[in-house]
């Protein structure tokens, strides 16, 4: 397997088009960064509890 990074305008719909289609072939995937991780553990209910570190707490 080899990893190939895509650099693109994403305001180019051609462009986005062309790697929705590549991705509902099947031929590849993105990987998701840490953001988009999170939130669909969240949706998926793997997140029972949120830790927030005493330095992090907004006053």
């Amino acid at each position: 397997m080899a990893t190939i990074t895509l650099q693109y305008d994403v305001r180019n719909k051609q462009a986005k088009q062309m790697l929705e289609i590549i991705q509902s072939l099947g031929l590849a995937t993105r990987k998701k960064n840490g953001l988009e991780e999170a939130l669909d553990d969240v949706a998926n209910g793997r997140l029972t509890t949120v830790h927030i570190p005493k330095s992090r707490k907004m006053k």
